[in-house]
């Protein structure tokens, strides 16, 4: 269609050889087969979707037959999308163009582009595409990956995915079950006495009708069956994953085996829904402390608090400084935009001119830490560079713990001046460093200088002429005593915490190539997500290589930006998928159909309209529409379908104008309205 669009720009109609030869192959292309045929509510619906340079286009198709196309040619903005937001585009205005057909069903989206399956799951996305997410959660779908040379409409359906409907359930025969009995290992000695009629060592067994009878509980023969069962009361149509206990609750009230526990908890150790929704709480991985410094102010540990008020000097953050050895900090007032630039000058300013440069530095995985004037910069100085795991602040935990204690100290000195709270860092930090340590039981000024610096209660005159005096090998003596006594603290402090931490864990280790699940903390989450609804896990992925005693490098999709460095406490087994068993076994099974949906219009403009039962507004993030519920003349109640505001005027304007009047007046008086609104209108015979 672009050449032809192309001849009618610019308020110029001038037809071209390439306008014609799009001519006529479109009069071939709507001329041969496939043709489009009329969609059937009952069925699966799917949209294929796919996008070009110049334009995009989807088919909307039922078991591998069109049912309607679309297409659209991008302006030159739209042309300059990247490849994925072409698609997503095209996903968009795919769904926009059928929602009548698709927002009452759940259906199969397809799309060449493979990373579309893994939208959900990304931590930073732009805001084009947190409007067109917001647009995407009013339909009920599932995206499958097709790859570019099966994305055809001739082609289209020939893998069609089977969708789990919202409320199908089965009514199952037992009947073959009662030929199971005499077989069985479990109960195979127990059906022959009970039908001998001796129940002396079986009372709570009983026949009835052919089955065994546990008490209440029906006893299932070791079949698939067993599988079935636990399977449709986990995650049937109306089961809702509940964990093992619940699971086996559900289970042991209607039916028994001897292994109905284990089996349980085997099944629903590999239901993959499971795996990916449900947070998990573990302890694993035993705590490994960092190595004990010698020192003061060679081995440190720095990280950002972020979310101050800005102040009048431009200053929004904190970067804080911990010498791992005496404990000392400092508080250097920033901005939160500062480069990596930026806190090196800052550093060198404020810290490597007192104490010279240091041996390693603990940090996080702040973007100014990990880049490359950063890295580069300290590698030319000989320092080594430790980062802790993606969302694991323990292995900072000492800035960590500092962060807390400057938190405290300047909401107890800013009071109500929070916009200069930087002007009270230098009180803060001197308040912070002139208290006593819990670990090493002293000060951080006198482990780094060998005495108290002089607090203002200090200027009082002293009842004595002068204080005592040591020289100078007295004082040096007394300074290696006391590093040598913080070293032993710092030592059985830690051997204390790793004792207590290691009491509530358990060792788990990983080998390269096994599929691992990666849990999903909040902060992964992109802004504005529906962090609630979103799956609390993602995977399986590979292990590539173990890089500490509690790092694992996991390989992550390409789309996925994030650190592929986990802790091992944000990693679990994938357990596999459990695959619920065709149980042959039973007989006369009754599948109903699924709960029926309320069908969209497809009348044509001259039906009558008989009454209107219902009226609703479907929201979304790109606006909303009225639509309605209509009976039409002639036809059963099961033919009632919804119609947007436009059809009903097309159908019947008078008394589309009565039913608004009717909604504006309860909107007026406050009144709710009823369920059911029935509007009818007398016909001529």
């Amino acid at each position: 269609m672009a050449p032809i669009t192309d001849c009618i720009k610019q308020g110029e109609f001038r037809w071209t050889h390439a306008a014609t030869r799009a001519f006529e192959a479109l009069k071939q292309k709507m001329t041969e087969a496939p043709v489009l045929r009329h969609p059937e509510l009952t069925k699966v619906f799917e949209v294929a979707c796919d996008a070009s340079g110049v334009g995009i286009g989807g088919v909307l198709s039922q078991e591998g037959h069109p049912v309607a196309y679309f297409s659209e040619k991008l302006n030159e903005a739209k042309q300059k999308y990247s490849t994925y937001d072409k698609e997503f585009y095209a996903i968009v205005r795919a769904l926009r163009y059928w929602q009548y057909y698709l927002l009452p069903n759940e259906f199969v989206l397809y799309s060449d582009h493979q990373a579309l399956r893994y939208l959900h799951s990304q931590r930073n996305i732009s805001s084009r595409h947190i409007k067109w997410t917001e647009y995407l959660q009013i339909f009920t779908f599932v995206i499958r990956h097709r790859p570019g040379v099966d994305n055809k409409v001739a082609d289209a359906l020939s893998r069609v995915g089977v969708i789990l409907q919202s409320l199908t359930a089965q009514v199952v025969g037992f009947d073959k079950i009662k030929t199971e009995y005499s077989s069985c290992p479990d109960f195979g000695l127990i059906f022959q006495e009970v039908t001998a009629g001796n129940r002396r060592d079986h009372v709570d067994f009983l026949l009835r009708d052919g089955y065994l009878f546990r008490g209440t509980q029906l006893c299932i023969p070791r079949t698939s069956l067993r599988d079935f069962l636990v399977w449709e009361l986990h995650a049937g149509g109306l089961a809702g994953h509940f964990g093992k206990d619940k699971t086996i609750t559900l289970v042991a009230d209607r039916f028994y085996w001897p292994s109905l526990k284990r089996d349980v908890a085997h099944i629903l150790a590999q239901c993959r829904t499971c795996q990916l929704a449900k947070a998990r709480k573990q302890n694993t991985g035993l705590y490994t402390p960092l190595p004990i410094p010698h020192t003061p102010w060679k081995d440190l540990s720095m990280d950002f608090v972020l979310g101050l008020p800005k102040t009048a000097r431009g200053h929004d953050s904190i970067l804080v400084v911990v010498d791992r050895f005496s404990k000392m900090a400092h508080f250097l007032p920033c901005s939160k935009a500062a480069d990596a630039s930026s806190v090196a000058k800052l550093f060198f300013k404020e810290v490597i001119r007192l104490h010279g440069l240091p041996v390693s530095i603990v940090s996080d995985r702040d973007v100014k830490f990990v880049s490359y004037f950063w890295k580069t910069l300290w590698k030319l100085f000989g320092t080594s560079l430790k980062f802790s795991s993606a969302f694991h602040p323990q292995t900072d935990g000492q800035t960590e713990v500092v962060n807390r204690s400057l938190g405290d100290l300047l909401r107890c000195l800013v009071g109500d001046k929070q916009g200069n709270w930087d002007l009270i860092l230098p009180v803060a930090e001197f308040a912070y460093n002139n208290s006593a340590n819990r670990t090493t039981g002293k000060s951080p000024f006198e482990i780094v200088y060998g005495v108290m610096p002089r607090p203002p209660i200090d200027l009082a005159p002293l009842p004595i002429d002068a204080r005592p005096s040591e020289s100078a090998t007295t004082f040096a003596e007394h300074i290696r005593r006391l590093h040598e006594e913080v070293r032993q603290k710092i030592s059985l402090s830690t051997d204390t915490y790793q004792l207590a931490a290691n009491t509530h864990r358990r060792s788990q280790n990983f080998q390269e190539g096994d599929y691992v699940m990666v849990r999903v903390c909040p902060e992964r989450f992109p802004k504005h997500s529906f962090k609630k609804l979103h799956a609390r896990s993602m995977g399986p992925y590979r292990i590539l290589r173990k890089l500490g005693a509690n790092a694992y490098l996991v390989e992550l999709p390409s789309d996925v930006h994030i650190s592929p460095i986990f802790n091992i406490s944000d990693l679990f087994p994938y357990r596999g998928t459990f695959t619920p068993p065709v149980a042959t076994e039973i007989t006369h099974a009754i599948v109903p159909p699924a709960a029926p949906r309320v069908p969209t219009s497809h009348a044509a403009p001259t039906d009558q309209i008989s009454q209107v039962l219902d009226h609703e507004v479907v929201a979304s993030a790109l606006g909303g529409f009225s639509r309605f519920l209509v009976r039409w003349v002639g036809r059963p109640d099961t033919d009632a379908t919804w119609i947007t505001e436009d059809e009903f005027h097309q159908h019947d304007p008078s008394l589309l104008r009565q039913v608004q009047d009717d909604l504006a007046a309860a909107e007026v008086t406050d009144a709710r309205p009823p369920i059911i609104h029935t509007y009818s209108r007398r016909h001529r015979r």
